[in-house]
């Protein structure tokens, strides 16, 4: 089995075309073919099913997709840090994080990473805890921030508690003040109040939720559904109000009331994950440390 083969299988599996997955790792189109039938015949089983204009993976294709997934980024981790200069003039760090991460944690961390290390690319991608879990098995993320607990614990990552963040109200300065006017909000004072909420798969939706049914009610959603920039965005409108990181609505400018939930009020707890069975890059690890050091 050759590395090149795997390329050229999984381009197929991707496209569900033999020329335009030649087209996608330039090479022609016979000598493709070739070598996928060359992988098969060394895997003692076919791995697509092939009619004309329809392509589609074999129980052995299926299985094998995920693999040759995993070995391509780690090869493409591996590359990139053999490439990467000692003084770290150069790389990438590819970093998931929830939406509301990026917004009140990041920016200022990323900014004296950047300062720092200015020739370091630094690829972002937004996602719930869920996702990018998957994302950091299959290889394609050096780092997560996520909140714990994970949605599927899982033995092949290593997690680092990083902080531990206060959630409070936010409401437009023009509507009524939550929790009759106090000034901090019980969760039980929710009740009756009409709550802008997160699309599903979102932390702060699940955990949002779950402290209204502890305290015995169903939460009135008045709109929901929205990522972050869109939950702000709809309470500065006065369509109601939405549960959210201190840090998030510290940062997020004029147009929201803040106020504290009373204790014990509501918490949730960022850590910082990476595969255990590959170290992060170079690079990573300095992104890594400047986090924990924050």
């Amino acid at each position: 089995m050759q590395f090149q083969q795997l390329q050229y299988f999984v381009a197929v599996a991707e496209t569900r075309h033999f020329t335009r997955a030649a087209d996608l790792v330039h090479v022609a189109q016979p000598s493709l073919s070739q070598q996928i039938k060359a992988l098969e015949r060394e895997l003692g089983a076919d791995l697509f099913q092939r009619a004309r204009g329809n392509i589609t993976l074999t129980d052995a294709g299926e299985a094998l997709l995920p693999l040759a997934r995993r070995i391509l980024a780690d090869a493409d981790t591996a590359r990139h840090e053999v490439l990467e200069l000692v003084q770290l003039r150069s790389g990438r760090v590819r970093l998931g994080a929830t939406p509301s991460l990026c917004t009140g944690l990041l920016p200022d961390v990323l900014r004296a990473f950047h300062d720092r290390y200015p020739g370091i690319r630094l690829l972002i991608e937004e996602g719930g805890s869920h996702d990018l879990v998957r994302e950091l098995a299959r290889g394609a993320l050096d780092l997560a921030l996520v909140v714990l607990p994970l949605p599927t614990p899982s033995p092949a990552l290593t997690t680092v508690e990083l902080l531990r963040e206060d959630l409070v109200v936010v409401s437009s300065p023009d509507a009524p003040k939550p929790g009759r006017g106090q000034r901090t909000v019980q969760v039980a004072d929710l009740e009756g109040e009409r709550l802008v909420m997160f699309r599903h798969g979102y932390d702060l939706r699940e955990l949002t939720v779950a402290a209204c049914r502890a305290e015995g009610f169903e939460p009135d959603f008045a709109v929901e559904g929205g990522e972050m920039d869109a939950v702000l965005g709809f309470v500065r409108a006065g369509l109601g109000v939405a549960v959210v990181p201190r840090m998030v609505a510290a940062r997020s400018g004029r147009g929201l009331r803040v106020t504290p939930l009373a204790r014990p009020g509501l918490h949730r707890t960022i850590a910082l994950a990476h595969r255990s069975d590959v170290a992060p890059p170079r690079a990573a690890r300095e992104l890594q440390r400047m986090l924990l050091e924050r």
